[in-house]
C-alpha cells in the first residue's frame, strides 16, 4: 500500500511539474491548420513564442480562396492575411492539468482581398483588430492539437490544426 501511495505521488508530481507551463519562457511552437468558414477553407500558418510563464507573442500567415457566384456571374476570390498575436495562458492561474494548454489574447492583422480581373477585379486590404480564444491537447513534449476561436478579423470564426513545439 505505500509503495503504490508514493508512485502515486511521483506521478502527481512529475504531470505538476510538466504541465503547469505548455510552453516555456524562450521556447517556440508552430502551429498550422484549417479555418472553419463559411466561404472557402482557409489555411494558416503561425507560431508563437514564450516571452513570459504565462505570455506568448506570436505571428500568423493565412490564405484562402473560393468562389462565389452573383447574378450569373462567377467571382474568385483569394485573401491573404498576415496577423500578430500576444496570448495569456491560464494554466499556471486555473491549476490546469498538463497536458492541456488554455488562452486567450488579441491580434492585430493586415488583410490583401483580391478578385482577378477576369472575375470582377476588385481589391481591398486593411487592418483588424481582433481577439482569440483557444486550447490545445498536447499528445507528448512535442505535438499537439489545437482549437481556436476569434473575431474580427478577416480570420474570423475558427481554426483547427497542430502544434509542433521545437
Amino acid at each position: 500500500m505505500k509503495k503504490q501511495f508514493l508512485v502515486l505521488i511521483l506521478l502527481i508530481s512529475a504531470s505538476a511539474i510538466y504541465a503547469q507551463r505548455p510552453i516555456s519562457q524562450g521556447q517556440t511552437q508552430l502551429n498550422v491548420g484549417v479555418g472553419l468558414s463559411s466561404r472557402g477553407v482557409p489555411v494558416y500558418f503561425g507560431f508563437d513564442h514564450g516571452v513570459h510563464p504565462d505570455v506568448t507573442l506570436g505571428a500568423e500567415l493565412s490564405y484562402r480562396g473560393y468562389n462565389d457566384h452573383w447574378k450569373d456571374h462567377k467571382y474568385h476570390h483569394n485573401i491573404f492575411g498576415f496577423s500578430g498575436n500576444v496570448n495569456y495562458h491560464f494554466n499556471n492561474i486555473l491549476n490546469i492539468p498538463s497536458p492541456w494548454d488554455f488562452y486567450a489574447g488579441l491580434n492585430l492583422g493586415f488583410y490583401n482581398w483580391n478578385s482577378p480581373e477576369k472575375y470582377g477585379g476588385s481589391h481591398t486590404s486593411g487592418l483588424g483588430l481582433g481577439a482569440q480564444i483557444g486550447g490545445r491537447y498536447y499528445f507528448n513534449n512535442k505535438v499537439g492539437i489545437n482549437l481556436e476561436f476569434g473575431g474580427g478579423n478577416a480570420f474570423s470564426g475558427g481554426k483547427i490544426g497542430l502544434t509542433f513545439k521545437l
